[in-house]
């Protein structure tokens, strides 16, 4: 007799087949989810990294901004140059202004009753921030701080690359914040019953700017037209705008009220005319 053999329904195997078949799917749609949920949380994590870098980016271009000009501060970080790299740029045609509260120094007294003197600082800080606040605004765009030395405040214009030297409205922007300083001056000796007076140089002409340091960078800017710049504050009078024969030049011809004050004894220069400038020009001209 034959050896007894044992038959499947086919059915049966139909059954398991399926079974195993609907496993595996179960177990490959498992994996394709899994995936999936890593793939999204990966885009997800590299979405917010890529955010906190560019926030991270914006963040220290605001700090190192805060330092430098806005330019200046570009060109190191998209560089990322080496420390010793040096920057520097050149202007035919910048204009200058030193701006001195010449009575600040009698202000100032160190007293048990103002803090040893620290009250005094602090109206000249906001003083000073007063003035960088007004920098703020759209037309003194192209206006640089470049640094304030106890009591004076200096600024300059025509150092971006996106100065238009055909019309001077570089001069005119500089012209019109010193302007704009006097009466915020004004105001502060309004509300804090004080009688500060300023003194104020502007001159026009070639400078070169730069950045001096790696660890704490110093942006500054050189050249006689800076010096000039300077004498016209030194050998001002409170209260006015002295300004040279080639600020005159400039602003003349646009309508702007200046009074010739004669010859004038600049240190390392001689003998040179300089004017006062007066005030903007009126509404008709």
């Amino acid at each position: 007799m034959g050896e007894p053999t044992t038959n499947i329904p086919q059915k049966w195997e139909t059954i398991v087949i399926l079974i195993v078949f609907t496993f595996i799917l179960f177990i490959h749609a498992q994996q394709v989810e899994s995936t999936a949920r890593l793939d999204f949380l990966w885009k997800v994590q590299a979405t917010e990294e890529k955010e906190e870098m560019e926030s991270l980016r914006a963040y220290n271009l605001k700090l190192v901004a805060n330092i430098l000009p806005l330019h200046v501060a570009q060109h190191f970080l998209k560089r990322g140059n080496k420390e010793e790299d040096m920057y520097y740029s050149d202007s035919e045609c910048t204009c200058v202004m030193f701006a001195s509260i010449t009575n600040f120094s009698e202000f100032y007294i160190e007293l048990e009753g103002n803090n040893e003197g620290v009250e005094c600082l602090r109206l000249l800080n906001e003083i000073i921030a007063d003035f960088d606040e007004i920098l703020e605004e759209r037309k003194f765009k192209c206006i640089e701080k470049i640094k304030t030395i106890g009591y004076t405040y200096m600024a300059a214009s025509g150092l971006t690359p996106e100065t238009s030297f055909n019309d001077m409205s570089h001069v005119v922007a500089l012209t019109e914040y010193a302007f704009s300083i006097q009466e915020q001056l004004r105001s502060v000796n309004e509300h804090s019953f004080n009688n500060f007076k300023m003194r104020i140089g502007m001159n026009v002409g070639p400078a070169v700017a730069g950045v001096i340091g790696a660890k704490k960078p110093h942006y500054d800017i050189w050249g006689n037209t800076v010096n000039v710049a300077s004498r016209m504050d030194s050998t001002g009078v409170s209260d006015c705008i002295q300004v040279t024969q080639d600020m005159y030049n400039i602003l003349e011809p646009l309508g702007y009220m200046l009074e010739c004050r004669g010859m004038v004894t600049v240190k390392g220069k001689g003998e040179m005319v300089t004017y006062f400038l007066v005030d903007r020009p009126s509404k008709g001209s």
